[in-house]
């Protein structure tokens, strides 16, 4: 198979799943119908509910959903072949991912851009509300830890014999320089169009070129070498500021802006991909290896191993929150809906099947250090092999990783939000919203300052002290996610009386998926203390992956029962 011929093949099922799949979940929930205002309009307050241009919307929505996993899911599923990661990308992306965003977003702006907890509070129960926030807030905990780790090991020095390595940390001092003029651009942005009523066409043309700017300053003025723990505690510091702050002076700037490197990147992936078209080769990279495969961690089954390591490629828990988090407080009119969260997921699904043709190049060239240097080496030795840019390699190879420091940091500050989001909205009543909350108690835990200062805190406190330990739990965790959302949906479209039945297969085999998953993981952790386990590790992951199971049973339970028998509720 031809990479070319493969990125072609895919780009077309997307771009027909959008417009025909897509247009018809419009008519079938009455998307835009009635012109209903959106809770960016009747709630908007100048920090979390603020309407925004779609534009800048999707750039925010696309950057905060994108993060590592299109990129590191695809890779560590590429044991399997390139052909059932492809297949599940397309279906995926589709028929669950983009139903399930879309869903969440709709969903959401019909319950006051509350989150998928009070979907479920409204449609479900009270105690489902909670116990679903619970495992939202505890997951996105995690989430904020691991990305704060890896931003900070991409910013962070590199140590030789005791002391900082210059040359061998330049790229990632340049890469925390950029960063950091990036954030301080995108605020100038934000005054610049929100305060000050610039023209958007010309502030996007002055960002972009302050952007190349930027990244020209960085990559020869990098003063700041500090350890990693060392740039855990700035960006603690960093992601309590920002996820307080008005969206308009820093998340929507930043993120549209974000948005740019992203198309760049995706550009450059692409012209690689035409330029080269390299050709896979079956024997470092065959379509299919089998259903058992041994990756030398133990066997791994492509049931349901790889459904739950594609995840953002395909369909992720995570972004239902991202949908019912930020967005929908953000969204100006439901007909931006369609494709930002809907369109959104295929354009990540388009990164994901790149990332395919980047793992079968970077294996002929030998870039298999890691998930960044399988991505940014594969795409930029592709670029590399088209006449006349030839000597690029090395440039294209830090704007990649650059790319990917930023979809990183992006997607870590947005998760704190949310994370603060959940904290709050756990002591809320059905129906009510944080301003509603006067009683002393509940008005301190519902404080946007403490539920934040907490959330950073214990991230970073996780990232620093063995996160690592019980990440093997997160593909299950964030598909439970997943299933749970679109159990969520197609609870509340069944009791306002709209059609769900898109719904009810991708639900349930996204359970059956994480059921499978985690018991597979409690039945190796089990293994591994019974031989006598070294730490705490196999112990928490077999403790927790037992409560998720349970979660999912009683979420399970509740649900179906609400599908079958149908309660009304406002549309």
């Amino acid at each position: 198979m031809n990479t070319l011929v493969l990125l072609l093949i895919s780009m077309v099922v997307l771009f027909c799943g959008y417009v025909l799949y897509g247009g018809w979940l419009v008519k079938q929930w009455g998307v835009g119908e009635g012109d209903i205002p959106t809770p960016a309009h009747t709630l908007e307050d100048g920090v979390d509910y603020v309407p925004a241009k779609a534009p800048v919307l999707m750039g925010h929505h696309f950057s905060s959903i994108a993060g590592a996993g299109p990129i590191t899911g695809p890779i560590g599923a590429a044991m399997f072949g390139w052909l059932p990661v492809t297949l599940w990308i397309l279906v995926g992306g589709v028929f669950f991912g983009g139903v399930h965003d879309f869903g969440a977003l709709f969903a959401s702006i019909r319950h006051k851009g509350q989150s998928i907890g009070e979907v479920i509070s409204a449609n479900m129960s009270r105690r489902a509300k909670r116990l679903f926030i619970i495992f939202s807030y505890l997951t996105l905990i995690l989430v904020v830890a691991a990305f704060a780790a890896i931003v900070a090991s991409t910013f962070g020095v590199k140590v030789t014999n005791g002391a900082v390595d210059y040359a061998a940390s330049a790229t990632n001092a340049s890469v925390a320089m950029v960063s950091i003029m990036f954030i301080l651009i995108a605020v100038v942005f934000g005054f610049a169009v929100y305060r000050r009523h610039a023209s958007m066409v010309t502030s996007s043309i002055l960002g972009i070129i302050a952007i190349v700017l930027c990244m020209a300053i960085g990559m020869n003025f990098h003063p700041f070498y500090f350890t990693s723990k060392t740039w855990m505690w700035i960006i603690g510091a960093y992601i309590t500021i920002a996820s307080v702050t008005p969206v308009w002076i820093l998340l929507q700037p930043r993120d549209y802006l974000s948005s740019f490197l992203l198309y760049a990147m995706l550009i450059v992936a692409i012209v690689g991909i035409v330029g080269a078209h390299p050709d896979i080769d079956p024997k470092l990279f065959p379509a299919v290896t089998g259903f058992a495969v041994d990756n030398g961690n133990g066997i791994q089954l492509l049931f349901p191993i790889l459904f739950t390591t594609v995840a953002c490629g395909a369909i992720s828990g995570f972004h239902s929150l991202v949908s019912s988090g930020t967005t929908s407080k953000q969204l100006d009119k439901e007909s931006d809906a369609k494709p930002i969260a809907y369109g959104g997921m295929l354009l990540e699904c388009v990164l994901a099947v790149i990332t395919v043709c980047a793992i079968a190049y970077a294996r002929t060239t030998g870039h298999t250090k890691g998930a960044t240097d399988i991505f940014a080496g594969g795409i930029a030795a592709m670029v590399a092999a088209i006449p006349g840019l030839e000597g690029m390699e090395n440039s294209f190879y830090t704007l990649l990783v650059l790319t990917y420091s930023a979809f990183c940091l992006t997607s870590l500050d947005t998760a704190t939000r949310l994370a603060r989001f959940m904290f709050q909205e756990f002591w809320l009543e059905p129906g009510e919203t944080v301003h509603d909350v006067h009683d002393g108690f509940r008005k301190f835990m519902v404080n946007p300052y403490f539920a934040t200062i907490l959330t950073v805190v214990l991230g970073v406190l996780l990232g620093m002290n063995g996160f690592a330990k019980i990440w093997g739990l997160f593909g299950a965790a964030n598909q439970l996610l997943a299933g749970i959302g679109l159990l969520a949906v197609a609870t509340w479209l069944g009791n306002a009386g709209k059609n769900n039945k898109m719904f009810l297969f991708p639900m349930t085999f996204m359970l059956i998926v994480t059921i499978c998953s985690l018991f597979l993981t409690i039945r190796n952790q089990l293994g591994i203390i019974a031989k006598g386990a070294a730490d705490w590790g196999p112990y928490a992951q077999a403790g927790i992956g037992t409560l998720l199971v349970l979660l999912a049973f009683v979420l399970a339970v509740e649900g179906y029962q609400t599908i079958a028998h149908p309660k009304h509720v406002a549309k």
